[in-house]
C-alpha cells in the first residue's frame, strides 16, 4: 500500500507530514509511518499547533508542571519544544542515514515577529538551543525582514526553513539571504557541510485566489468566459514550476561553485498547501504535477492518504515549462496580477498564523487557569 509513497521518494522527492500532535508521537504512528511510508521529515506551524492543544488533553500533566509564573507564550514554546524534540528523535535515523539530507522537523518562530528580522533572529536562536538536536528546522516567514533574519542564521549555523512564500520574487530573495549566509559563514572558516535549508512555497492557495477572480471575471465578460475558464486552475502549478527553474538556475555556476566544493547543500523548494482545496481538481494534483529531484513535499495526513492510494509518479516538475510561461503571461494578459494575488496572499497567510497564535495562547490561558484551580 505504501508503494506510491516509496516511488516518490525514488524520484528524489522527501515525502514530509504537515502535521503534529502527542499523541502520535507517543503511539507508535511517526515510527510506523517513517519506517513503512518512506517519510523523512515533519512540519508544524501555530494553526497545527492550535489544533493540538486544542484537543483532548494529552498536554496537560506537562502543562500542569510548567511554572506559573511563565508567560503563555513561554508555556506554549516549553510543550511545543518538548514535541518537536522527541519528533526530532523520531527522525533522527533518517537524518544519520541520509548524511543530514533529510530527517528535520520545522517549528516556527511566533508569528508576531514576520516583520522584526532581530527579533527572528533572537527567537530562532533561542529555539535552536533549547530543542538542541541538529535535525531542527527553525521556520522563518520569506518577508523582506525575514530575508534579513535567514542570512544571519546560516551564517550562525541553524537550519532554515522559509515560510510563506507565494511569489517567484520573494523566493529569488531567500535564495540570495541563504547562498549569502553560507558565504559569511566560509568566510568566517567555519563548516558548512551540514547546514540545511528548505523554501516552502504554497501552491494551491494561488489557485484559489485566481480561480475566484476568473470566475467573477466569466460571469461579468461571457462573450470570454470560455478563455476564463480555461485558465483556471493553471496558476499554482505554473508559478510553482518557475520557481523550482529558479531554483535550478540559482545552484549552479561560478557563485555557488566554491561553496558546492565545501559540501554546502541546495536550499531545496518544499512545496506546502499541496491539499486540493477544489473539489473539480483531482486530490493528489499539486503532489502529481510537481514531482522531481531535490525537492520535499509537505502533506496533511488526509493528502498523504489519498497519495498512498491512487497517487501516479513521473518526473513531473520539469515538464510543460513553456507552457507554464504562457499561461501565466495569458493570466498578466487579461489583467489577473500575480504579484497582486502573491502580495495578498503573504499578508493573508501571516494574518492567518498570527490569529491562530493568538488563539492558541487564549485557550492555553484558560487551560493553565483551570489546572491550577
Amino acid at each position: 500500500m505504501s508503494a506510491r509513497l516509496h516511488a516518490l521518494h525514488a524520484a528524489g522527492q522527501s515525502l514530509w507530514l504537515d502535521y503534529i500532535d502527542r499523541q502520535m508521537l507517543s503511539n507508535g504512528d511517526l515510527a510506523r509511518r517513517i519506517a513503512e511510508d518512506a517519510l523523512t521529515g515533519m512540519t508544524s506551524n501555530p494553526t497545527i499547533f492550535e489544533k493540538a492543544l486544542a484537543e483532548g488533553a494529552a498536554y496537560d500533566a506537562q502543562l500542569a508542571t510548567v511554572d506559573a509564573a511563565l508567560s503563555d507564550r513561554e508555556a506554549f514554546f516549553t510543550l511545543a519544544t518538548t514535541d518537536v524534540r522527541h519528533a526530532c528523535d523520531a527522525f533522527r535515523g533518517v537524518y544519520d542515514k541520509t548524511q543530514a539530507v533529510d530527517g528535520y522537523v520545522s517549528l516556527e518562530v511566533s508569528p508576531d515577529l514576520a516583520r522584526d528580522a532581530e527579533g527572528t533572529v533572537a527567537e530562532a536562536r533561542r529555539l535552536w538551543a533549547l530543542v538542541d538536536r541538529p535535525n531542527l528546522m527553525i521556520k522563518v516567514p520569506g518577508t523582506i525582514e525575514g530575508a534579513d533574519a535567514i542570512r544571519q542564521l546560516i551564517a550562525d549555523g541553524i537550519n532554515v526553513n522559509v515560510t510563506l512564500l507565494f511569489a517567484v520574487e520573494a523566493h529569488a530573495r531567500v535564495l540570495e539571504a541563504y547562498i549569502a549566509g553560507l558565504e559569511q559563514r566560509a568566510a568566517a572558516n567555519l563548516p558548512i557541510d551540514r547546514i540545511a535549508s528548505v523554501a516552502s512555497v504554497f501552491v494551491s492557495r494561488v489557485d484559489s485566489a485566481i480561480d475566484k477572480q476568473l470566475g467573477t471575471m466569466a460571469v461579468a465578460s461571457p462573450a470570454q468566459a470560455g478563455t476564463f475558464t480555461a485558465l483556471q486552475g493553471k496558476a499554482a502549478i505554473a508559478n510553482a514550476k518557475m520557481a523550482y527553474r529558479l531554483f535550478q538556475a540559482s545552484f549552479a555556476g561560478p557563485r555557488w561553485a566554491p561553496l558546492a566544493a565545501k559540501g554546502a547543500r541546495v536550499q531545496r523548494p518544499l512545496w506546502a498547501s499541496t491539499s486540493t482545496k477544489n473539489p473539480a481538481y483531482r486530490d493528489v494534483i499539486y503532489v502529481e504535477e510537481l514531482i522531481g529531484p531535490d525537492t520535499v513535499n509537505t502533506l496533511p495526513p488526509a493528502t498523504l492518504e489519498a497519495f498512498r492510494d491512487h497517487g501516479n509518479v513521473r518526473a513531473s516538475v520539469t515538464e510543460h515549462v513553456a507552457e507554464a510561461e504562457r499561461a501565466l503571461a495569458a493570466l498578466e494578459a487579461h489583467g489577473v496580477s500575480l504579484q497582486a494575488v502573491t502580495d495578498t496572499l503573504l499578508a493573508e497567510g501571516l494574518a492567518s498564523f498570527e490569529q491562530s497564535f493568538v488563539t492558541l495562547l487564549s485557550g492555553l490561558a484558560r487551560k493553565r487557569a483551570a489546572l491550577a484551580s
